[in-house]
């Protein structure tokens, strides 16, 4: 039985096939994941999935389909409210359907109302019985809030401003890989600045532009005055012994950045006050990046865990995974989410347990080790399967079957898990028009599954093969477990009929395992602030390191936000907050272990 699991999580994510002018694009998408444990089952509800998962235990996902599911309606939210559990998602232009089911499984969702249009949803049942609902995904508008009737699922009153964004003091809204804002990488600003009048600061409209159907020449240049502004989207309440902690994502879902912050408030609608530690949730560094957009909850045993969603954003922006991570609250009321080495096997335990505690199960034993390929397409390369990003990717030269690509650990080693992280890339199919089903008529989602046949095989000397797993089902990120360790030397992934007759293409084959060696000197390490949101780590060149996992906070019992750093001496912490204190400390790791820094204060 599994014990662990490894991000992103191993769940079989639809393809998208999007048809938006003369661009067309296939890739595999879930998103915004809304966890709930309802009546002893946790259910998982991800956007563009056409259905939903379901677990016992967080390990072990099933995938229930529902295509009659407002599938075409991004960011699912699901909440339980007495015996139903209650589903909405996001529609504009129209009045967004709630609807609520006492049996997801075997029973349909049924509508209960439509009150408005909204993006972004998040229902929230209170103690007391009263009903609030969250929305707002945009860079020019808040999160809002507003109290609604439980027995109708209407609004109660007004709603409310309640989340701007504040990209000037909040390092981690700035939009951008890294921090860094690039205005002339948007497509609404290239397609406008040629009206910008810089004498005037305005934007002045040609006659054919200012009689656009739908689009106002106001809201041309409400949206290009907003390149460079974050997205607030995402909402999610969690209440923690009488406080309110109200969770949105930013600042957008394409950068390694994407992260959920947290305000906090003694009332569901507010005022709310910006969390001293900002962002709750973040992974910037690591084989997959982001962390954005999700949910945080309390398992059966009283844990916290977050689900929110990771980043690959090559073939499309919206080219995503989910991944989930321990959460909980300090003694001071502080919310937080371990991240630290946040897409290594984690294992996931069958009672309470310290998640500020928690570290990665077996460390990774394949970075950048030997690897050996049938064949290689032009401009690919083997060694772009271990070099720890899941952005680029080894292309086999041939798509016929019997493609493998091989790793040599260099020495027979103890592997306790192996994931396999497999691309896309050219995937053009075409569809009948009719049944591209969102209200652009532009995406078409793959209801039928499209299965991945591969082999995994390991070896002690690279003659003599044992099969390890003979795979046939919906899987882009595989993730097996040996608990009882194997002993090998060699791991060979083989090609079968592939999605769409495509070529074996691998962005990551991840072995995990126990290494013997010695873990590797501690990082000696300075820190100093080069701007009010930006902060410049250093440390000794370390032969025997694989990287530094760079851990970050407020002070120095809450380093809650980590960056992991693979074959550099530095990084930028750009996720900082103007005004606020942040000490740090640099763990240093290779496949044999982690060796703690020292902690210190970061200067400046």
């Amino acid at each position: 039985m599994k014990q662990t699991y490894c991000n992103p999580l191993d769940l079989g994510y639809r393809y998208q096939h999007m048809k938006e002018g003369s661009r067309v694009e296939g890739f595999r998408e879930g998103a915004d994941p809304t966890l709930v444990f309802f009546k002893e089952k946790y259910y998982l509800f991800v956007s563009m999935s056409a259905g939903f998962w379901y677990s016992d235990d967080l390990l072990h996902w099933e995938f229930h389909p529902d295509p009659g599911l407002l599938i075409y309606d991004y960011a699912p939210d699901v909440r339980q409210v007495g015996e139903y559990l209650y589903f909405c998602a996001s529609r504009k232009g129209k009045n967004c359907p709630i609807l609520r089911s006492k049996d997801p499984l075997h029973e349909p969702f049924e509508q209960v109302s439509a009150p408005f249009a909204f993006w972004d949803p998040d229902l929230f049942l209170d103690d007391d019985g009263r009903v609030y609902l969250y929305w707002g995904c945009s860079n020019t508008t808040p999160i809002w809030g507003v109290e609604m009737d439980p027995k109708t699922m209407t609004p109660i009153g007004e709603k409310k401003e309640l989340i701007f964004g504040q990209e000037e003091s909040l390092g981690y809204e700035r939009p951008g890989d890294n921090g860094v804002v690039d205005r002339e990488a948007s497509v609404v600003y290239q397609a406008l600045k040629q009206h910008y009048n810089p004498a005037t600061g305005k934007l002045e409209f040609p006659p054919e532009m200012q009689h656009i159907p739908g689009m106002s020449t106001d809201d041309l240049a409400a949206m290009f005055f907003a390149v460079g502004k974050p997205y607030i989207e995402g909402a999610y309440m969690t209440k923690h012994n009488g406080t309110y902690y109200l969770q949105y994502a930013c600042p957008g879902t394409q950068y390694n950045t994407y992260a959920d912050g947290v305000y906090t408030s003694d009332s569901p609608l507010g005022p709310f006050t910006l969390q001293t530690s900002n962002p709750f949730s973040a992974v910037p560094g690591g084989f997959m990046t982001g962390a954005g957009h999700g949910s945080t909850i309390s398992d059966r045993y009283g844990n916290y865990w977050h689900a929110a969603t990771m980043r690959i954003s090559v073939n499309h922006d919206f080219e995503r995974r989910v991944g989930l991570f321990p959460a909980g609250f300090d003694r001071d009321g502080v919310m937080f989410c371990n991240q630290n080495f946040a897409d290594y096997p984690h294992h996931i335990p069958a009672g309470p347990f310290d998640a500020a505690k928690w570290q990665p199960e077996w460390m990774l034993l394949s970075y950048r080790k030997p690897v050996t390929a049938s064949s290689t397409a032009a401009g690919s390369n083997p060694a772009l399967a271990v070099n720890e990003t899941c952005r680029d990717w080894w292309s086999a030269g041939s798509a016929a079957p019997g493609q493998w690509l091989c790793v040599d650990l260099e020495k027979e080693q103890d592997i306790r898990a192996i994931q396999v992280n497999l691309a896309d890339e050219g995937v053009v199919v075409d569809f009948p028009a009719d049944s591209y089903g969102d209200a652009r008529k532009t995406r078409h989602i793959e209801l039928q599954p499209q299965i991945s046949r591969y082999t995994v095989e390991t070896s002690l000397d690279g003659a003599t093969w044992t099969a390890r797993e003979t795979v046939a089902r919906e899987c882009s990120n595989g993730y097996y477990e040996y608990p009882e360790g194997i002993r090998a030397r060699y791991v060979r992934v083989t090609g079968g009929e592939l999605p769409y007759g495509q070529t074996l293409r691998i962005s990551g084959l991840r072995v995990f395992g126990n290494g013997d060696g010695d873990k590797p000197a501690r990082a000696r390490a300075s820190a100093v602030r080069v701007s009010p949101l930006d902060g410049k780590v250093h440390w000794q060149h370390l032969e025997d390191a694989q990287g530094c996992n760079v851990r970050y906070g407020i002070a120095p019992d809450k380093l809650y936000h980590s960056w992991l750093v693979y074959g550099a001496d530095e990084v930028n912490l750009s996720t900082l907050m103007a005004g606020q204190e942040c000490y740090v400390c640099v763990d240093s790791f290779n496949e044999n272990g982690i060796t703690t820094g020292e902690i210190i204060k970061m200067e400046g």
